[in-house]
């Protein structure tokens, strides 16, 4: 064989090659991301709110000289106003500083369940698309089975078993809420294994969970993190509907779902206890709704210019 045709046949490392198009600029993957996404405006609002949430949520609190679990029976049911800026409860308690407790627990039970649905929904959906065949229509009929039944169910069923708090709410949501993410990895891996890079890594030997940390988890990365978004609202209106039928966080800590929880006792005489947590609620759902929108929108390469 002559030197040429061993060169045709020798691999390019595409790592350290760098591929320019004539006509065209080269760009990173994540930056062309960014760059589409911000020019979204909706989902670039949605980012300044959440952002602007997580801030209050962090501050918040040390902003007032209260505390959120600190009773005052000689200033209950204020409505909001210079001293108390969103009112009082039925006990006293400073509301604002309330809120922003609350914001940190229902923010971070969103963020953590998301991710780790992601985590679990990308490993079983990974294996039920590389493996095929019984495997295969095992997990997927299983998965139909659990979608059949509704979330809040088997979540309740879990909080009664687990009992109540942050840690078994987080739980609950992991261990019932994988099943979209799954058939979504599920159906791109499938797409990708009939790619020529993963049946060339099967061919030369390479291991399931070595095709899913090389090949599978880079490439369903990005519609996974958008699926996120909507678990992570899914997460805060299960936190809220736990915490109104009182399996979710217990006093004296708060969070959104238990502000609504008490505002709905009090709504008729003080609207305020329960328009103020659930704005919030509503704001931080309808953002993350408009971010998972502009991410579908800057990952599609169908969108690109």
């Amino acid at each position: 064989m002559s030197e040429l045709d061993d060169q045709l046949f020798t691999p390019i490392d595409l790592s350290r090659k760098k591929i320019v198009v004539p006509g065209t600029t080269t760009i990173a993957f994540w930056s062309d991301v960014w760059q589409r996404f911000r020019r979204n405006k909706p989902a670039l609002i949605g980012m300044v709110i959440i952002l602007l949430f997580l801030f209050f949520a962090i501050f918040g609190p040390s902003m007032v000289h209260y505390s959120y679990d600190k009773v005052n029976l000689l200033s209950t049911y204020q409505f909001p106003s210079k001293e108390h800026w969103f009112g009082t409860d039925v006990l006293g308690r400073d509301i604002w500083c309330r809120v922003w407790v609350g914001a940190r627990v229902s923010l971070f039970i969103a963020v953590v369940s998301a991710f780790s649905q992601m985590f679990i929904g990308i490993i079983i959906g990974s294996i039920s698309g590389l493996s095929g065949g019984k495997m295969d229509m095992f997990i997927m009929r299983l998965v139909d089975i659990l979608i059949a039944i509704p979330f809040l169910i088997w979540v309740s069923l879990l909080m009664l078993v687990l009992g109540s708090g942050i840690l078994p709410i987080i739980l609950a949501f992991s261990l019932t809420q994988w099943k979209e993410m799954a058939r979504l990895v599920r159906g791109e891996v499938l797409r990708l294994k009939e790619t020529e890079f993963t049946i060339a890594a099967k061919g030369m030997g390479a291991s399931t969970g070595w095709l899913i940390k090389k090949h599978i988890f880079p490439n369903v990365l990005p519609v996974t993190l958008v699926m996120s978004t909507f678990q992570a609202t899914n997460a805060i209106f299960g936190e809220a509907f736990l915490s109104y039928i009182g399996l979710g966080i217990q006093p004296p800590m708060t969070s959104w779902g238990k502000l609504v929880a008490s505002g709905i006792a009090e709504m008729h005489h003080y609207p305020y206890m329960l328009f103020i947590p659930a704005a919030f609620i509503s704001l931080t759902m309808l953002s993350l709704q408009l971010i998972g929108d502009g991410l579908r929108n800057a990952i599609d390469p169908k969108m690109r210019l």
